[in-house]
């Protein structure tokens, strides 16, 4: 089991995850988007999609930083395993707090707003559930060893997903993890095999285009022309 979870999942869960983007670039390119709703209803998503944006980012970024950076580069730079940690729980626990807000508010504006819930589908709610307990089980892990520095994963988790790369995967390192953790890290594999499959496709999707387009070039009404327009129909002159 441990060989499959810590051995196998991880390259399946990417394999998936390249796989849809493939797929879903090749065959539904229109498909590719939020689905966005705020035609129905935009005082509460204002709110609601930036909580959850800046969240999930800072989310991510605490990832990528606590399990890809070596504790050998942090102390190099002055940061202690004390601060790091301090930081870590903190930092974290708002990051966390912020998602889960923002996703609250977000199911909370869809089970309330009529047309928002028609428009959406049962892929919403399996995506939501999904991406919720990641969060949840990520906050509930940090918090519930209060002793100390909390419980290193540094010296486990963050090494076994640095192997990963090497394809040589520690799979050893994970046997001792509290299960928690364990829980958290398959949730997270899960999601990630899901998000071509869902509206959080959208986040690969970037407007590179715009650095290398024309310029688009504004003009104003000729002020003669800003006078009450004629009422009767038809064409206008627009002179030569």
């Amino acid at each position: 089991m441990n060989v499959f979870l810590w051995g196998v999942l991880p390259y399946a869960a990417f394999a998936l995850l390249v796989a849809g983007l493939v797929w879903r670039h090749r065959y539904d390119r229109f498909g590719w988007t939020t689905r966005s709703s705020q035609v129905y209803e935009s005082k509460l998503l204002n709110i609601a999609s930036p909580v959850f944006h800046y969240g999930i980012l800072f989310v991510l970024v605490g990832h990528l930083i606590g399990l890809f950076v070596p504790a050998s580069w942090t102390g190099a730079v002055g940061v202690s395993e004390h601060a790091y940690h301090l930081f870590s729980l903190y930092g974290g626990t708002l990051a966390g707090v912020l998602t889960v807000a923002g996703i609250g508010m977000l199911v909370y504006r869809r089970r309330t707003k009529a047309p928002v819930f028609r428009a959406t589908t049962a892929n919403d709610k399996f995506m939501y559930v999904f991406l919720l307990g990641a969060i949840v089980l990520g906050m509930i892990a940090k918090l519930s060893d209060t002793s100390g520095d909390g419980y290193d994963y540094r010296s486990t988790i963050a090494p076994w997903s640095r192997s990963l790369f090497t394809l040589n995967p520690k799979v050893e390192l994970m046997e001792g993890v509290p299960v928690l953790y364990h829980v958290h890290a398959v949730i997270g594999m899960i999601l990630i095999a899901l998000v071509p499959y869902t509206r959080l496709v959208h986040m690969f999707s970037a407007p590179l285009q715009y650095l290398t387009r024309p310029y688009v070039v504004y003009r104003s009404r000729d002020p003669r022309q800003l006078g009450p327009r004629p009422d009767r129909r038809g064409w206008e002159r627009t002179g030569s």
